[in-house]
């Protein structure tokens, strides 16, 4: 008997006594998810891309051929009945309205419709800010999306990225400028809050806007080498400090 549990003490589980077997699964478990991952954080960016020029793509193309279409009746079983057509169409209306509207009765025809649209009830409120926000693309004396800072945001202690989208004028008495700053959400940049600090208050940065973009389409996962602001901050305090 007492052999028995001599026996039974010096043989244990040959899978539970061999941490040499045991390291060697799991550095191939660690190999394996690691190589997974990597190839998920390639392959995606590319699926993405791809899927969102599709739909697009599909979706401007609709506009103009398939059942339905407005070119439809006048293409169908022609050589013009091609996939990409309802793109290429709209490419070439977009050239000739921006050569129409390079002439003079093209921006009075632009002035006109202006005026119209902007009288009717609903269709004014839509269309003005839609105006707006085209027009803040292209001036050349806009801050559209040109300088990302930091604030403090949403309390003191926090720091926040945002684009600075304008500026106004003080509506208090001090007379101090306001900045209008865009705070976007992660992952999705298009929701997010406005802030109005003056210019104190922010934190200039040499962060690029593409850089500030993937920083929020990524979560913070992909961050630039080197993340740097132009002027000291203080407002955050240190642990400790």
């Amino acid at each position: 008997m007492n052999n028995g549990r001599d026996q039974s003490q010096v043989e244990p589980d040959a899978d539970s006594s061999d941490p040499q077997k045991y390291t060697f699964y799991q550095r191939g478990e660690r190999h394996f998810w690691r190589r997974i991952a990597a190839g998920f954080f390639v392959l995606v960016p590319l699926l993405a891309t791809f899927l969102i020029i599709r739909l697009v793509f599909g979706y401007i193309d609709g506009i103009f051929r398939g059942d339905s279409g407005l070119l439809t009746r006048w293409i169908e079983g022609t050589p013009l009945d091609f996939p990409g057509v309802g793109v290429a169409f709209t490419i070439a209306m977009l050239y000739v309205i921006g050569l129409l509207v390079a002439a003079e009765a093209g921006r009075r025809a632009v002035s006109w419709q202006n005026t119209v649209l902007s009288k009717i009830p609903v269709v004014k409120s839509i269309y003005g800010v839609a105006r707006q926000a085209t027009d803040s693309l292209v001036s050349p004396t806009g801050h559209q999306l040109s300088r990302v800072v930091f604030i403090e945001w949403p309390r003191e202690g926090f720091l926040a990225m945002g684009f600075i989208t304008g500026h106004c004028p003080s509506p208090t008495k001090d007379g101090h400028d306001l900045l209008v700053v865009y705070i976007p959400t992660v992952p999705n940049p298009t929701s997010g809050n406005l802030a109005f600090v003056t210019e104190d208050k922010v934190v200039e940065t040499k962060l690029t806007v593409e850089e500030a973009m993937k920083i929020v389409f990524s979560g913070g996962m992909v961050l630039p080498e080197h993340m740097s602001t132009h002027t000291p901050f203080d407002g955050v305090k240190s642990p400790g400090a």
